[in-house]
């Protein structure tokens, strides 16, 4: 009969992976707004041990009451930057030797799966109306998309930071020997 894990065995469950992980994952929250979206993002953004995320435009802040109801106090277990314009968040992501990958719907784009995100990445999320500006899209080193086959053509930003952030584990652990 299957059983949940007891806490114990979560956390020796997680520290397993935390061993078999040593790509850093990054961050940058362009004009997200929706403060449950941004504290969802966060709380993603600690169960997959990113290490820093940089808060673009007019992104709101995770010290934002309904952003930290949501993020359930992860907001403190991953390093924040203050809003700064996005050309900004690119360079200082590029400066702590990350690849940044916009995740954004555009002609050069590729699916998220074929995208090299096995490595240093930083993923950039953009606004819950208009996504990624022409301006983060251009300081980028690339785009992807995630491919939807369903009757909807996107999905909410915090659905698609967590997609993109378990896609870029998975591509890091697909060799890794089955324990």
């Amino acid at each position: 009969m299957r059983r949940q894990l007891r806490p114990t065995d979560v956390k020796r469950l997680n520290r397993t992976w935390r061993r078999n992980t040593t790509n850093r994952l990054a961050l940058i929250l362009e004009s997200v707004t929706g403060p449950f979206n941004v504290g969802s993002i966060f709380r993603t953004a600690a169960a997959f041990g990113v290490d820093q995320i940089w808060l673009a435009g007019n992104a709101t802040p995770p010290t934002n009451p309904k952003a930290g109801k949501t993020a359930l106090g992860t907001e403190r277990l991953v390093t924040w930057h203050d809003p700064m314009p996005a050309a900004d968040a690119v360079k200082a992501a590029r400066e702590d030797g990350f690849t940044v990958m916009a995740v954004e719907l555009t002609a050069e784009a590729v699916p998220l799966h074929r995208a090299a995100l096995g490595r240093d990445v930083c993923l950039v999320v953009g606004s819950e109306d208009h996504g990624c500006s022409p301006a983060l899209l251009d300081a980028a080193d690339g785009v992807c998309y995630i491919p939807q086959v369903g009757r909807v053509g996107s999905v909410n930003v915090a659905v698609a930071a967590a997609i993109a952030l378990a896609e870029a584990r998975r591509q890091e652990w697909q060799n890794l020997p089955d324990s």
